[in-house]
């Protein structure tokens, strides 16, 4: 099965994963590849925890990220 995972630049170096579908999976690395292997693990355990429980295992809905531009200084920043 495949997963949407969201990857976020740590300012330090390195990165982090956030499983949306898994809430509570997450996994790090120091390159974007490592962070890459690491969810996989973290996946496969969080799957394996939540059957193991007899939980339902998260399905991925296609989650679409976007960007949505606002200007430096916005209309609200103007009124103050």
């Amino acid at each position: 099965m495949d997963y949407t995972v969201v990857i976020h630049a740590v300012e330090e170096g390195g990165y982090w994963v956030e499983v949306p579908a898994l809430p509570g999976c997450f996994s790090q690395g120091e390159t974007v590849e490592e962070a890459l292997a690491n969810a996989r693990d973290a996946i496969e355990s969080h799957v394996a925890a939540l059957r193991e429980d007899g939980l339902d295992v998260g399905q991925d809905h296609q989650l679409l990220i976007g960007k949505v531009h606002v200007p430096a200084r916005s209309a609200v920043a103007r009124r103050r």
